[in-house]
């Protein structure tokens, strides 16, 4: 008998997911259909709406308690120069969240969402990737697990960002081992590396995903190819799913850890909403793979959250346009003939 592996309660989680809450879904349009506007007139915001229906069970849709949580981590592969900036930057920048200093902040402060920042060993950055593995397996299980404690303290939109100098890397290289086509492909600026840079860049990519020689599994490209931010997004999105939470993923980094559940299960992100495309070029393409659609495209690229935080404020719309507006009934309004 095959032993046990530290990804298997990773698997049945993802795998057997909870029921769809289809009578939501079918509450939800019918009391949309009684509200006082035309049918489809809110566009999106009713497909949102639905959305938090089918993910939650609860109607009419709330969202009283959202959270962004951002996931802090260092990366060897900077080392070989993917970066314009160097490691030190992401403990200062966590150290920016703490004062209150950085774009996430305003965001959230001005939008009314929680913030927490997670520091994920800051000061032992993963090995460099293109050299050799970034965990063994019950470091990368581990971490999917710290992710869980997102949840923790209690939140009914879960908003997800990062930091991580040299995280865009490692970006393309899960995504270039998911989804196949070249480093070049899935390679971008990330920081703003240009030129010989770039193609730097691209070649470290390539390199690290040749390494693992094919490897088709999700959780052990997430293992081999992957940094702790990313498994522990990964670990919250798996536990948001369970917990009828919904989750809003930021951009082209925050992405591929959606990318990871989505290949093991495409099932398992149903709850998740895109909050933007990404000016890193290959996140158009990644979102496609998942046949996502993303709420926004406003050319951000800065992470930390920044995007999923706007996108929040959309849907909490979606949810309460739908919960307050009144029917016709109520408000004695004449409805269509």
């Amino acid at each position: 008998m095959a032993a046990a592996s530290p990804f298997d309660d990773f698997r049945d989680l993802v795998n057997l997911l909870p029921d769809p809450e289809t009578a939501a879904v079918e509450a939800f349009w019918a009391r949309d259909a009684q509200l006082t506007k035309i049918p489809g007139s809110l566009g999106r915001l009713e497909e949102i709406g639905a959305k938090l229906a089918a993910a939650t069970g609860q109607i009419p849709p709330k969202v009283e308690k959202p959270l962004v949580a951002v996931f802090a981590a260092n990366h060897g592969i900077t080392a070989k120069g993917v970066s314009a900036f160097p490691s030190d930057v992401t403990k200062q920048m966590v150290a920016n969240y703490a004062a209150g200093g950085a774009a996430i902040n305003q965001i959230c402060m001005v939008s009314d969402i929680g913030l927490r920042v997670f520091e994920l060993a800051l000061d032992m950055p993963t090995p460099d990737i293109s050299e050799t593995d970034a965990f063994d397996a019950r470091d990368c299980a581990a971490t999917m697990a710290f992710g869980m404690e997102a949840l923790a303290t209690g939140t009914d939109l879960l908003c997800l960002g990062e930091m991580g100098i040299g995280n865009t890397a490692v970006a393309s290289a899960i995504y270039l081992a998911l989804f196949g086509g070249s480093a070049e492909e899935w390679v971008g600026p990330g920081t703003g590396v240009q030129g010989e840079a770039l193609k730097n860049k691209a070649a470290v990519v390539a390199k690290a995903v040749a390494r693992i020689g094919g490897e088709k599994d999700p959780f052990e490209i997430l293992r081999r190819l992957g940094g702790r931010e990313i498994a522990a997004m990964v670990g919250a999105i798996i536990a948001a799913r369970h917990q009828k939470v919904p989750v809003v993923v930021d951009g082209f980094v925050t992405s591929a850890a959606a990318a990871i559940v989505y290949a093991m299960n495409p099932r398992a992100i149903e709850h998740c909403l895109f909050a933007h495309v990404s000016a890193e070029p290959a996140h158009r393409r990644a979102l496609a793979e998942m046949g996502a659609t993303p709420l926004l495209d406003l050319g951000m690229r800065l992470g930390e959250g920044t995007g999923a935080a706007i996108a929040a404020s959309i849907v909490r719309a979606a949810a309460a346009t739908h919960a307050g507006m009144a029917t016709f009934a109520e408000a004695g309004v004449s409805n269509k003939d």
